[in-house]
């Protein structure tokens, strides 16, 4: 399990600030693993996002894409995202309602099947 700063060790201040740091994102994130089977949360101008979504593609599978932003723009909201996630990097892939890493996990997985 990842290391995860202790509650106790969190002033009740800074602990707000954390728990509503772009919530709508996150929000919609989990709503929409709720929602569909394959979920990719990626970014513009990315060619591993590029990547995972065309591998879908290829494949013939639906998919819900989530974009927020580029290089340019939006890092707050994709920070929240992987925030709450764990998950360092864009893509993040979900499938039936599971982070399984990004593109290279999704390949690997998809193979396994």
């Amino acid at each position: 399990m990842r290391a995860v700063l202790e509650s106790t060790k969190v002033s009740e201040g800074a602990m707000n600030s954390i728990e509503n740091f772009h919530q709508d994102d996150v929000k919609e994130v989990e709503q929409a693993i709720k929602d569909h089977q394959y979920v990719i949360v990626g970014m513009k101008q990315n060619p591993v996002v590029t990547s995972a979504r065309k591998f879908l593609t290829e494949k013939n599978i639906t998919y819900k894409y989530i974009e927020h932003g580029s290089y340019f723009s939006k890092w707050k909201q994709r920070l929240a995202i992987k925030l709450w996630s764990g998950w360092p990097t864009f893509p993040m892939v979900f499938i039936d309602g599971k982070l399984i890493g990004g593109c290279k996990e999704l390949k690997t997985q998809m193979e396994k099947n």
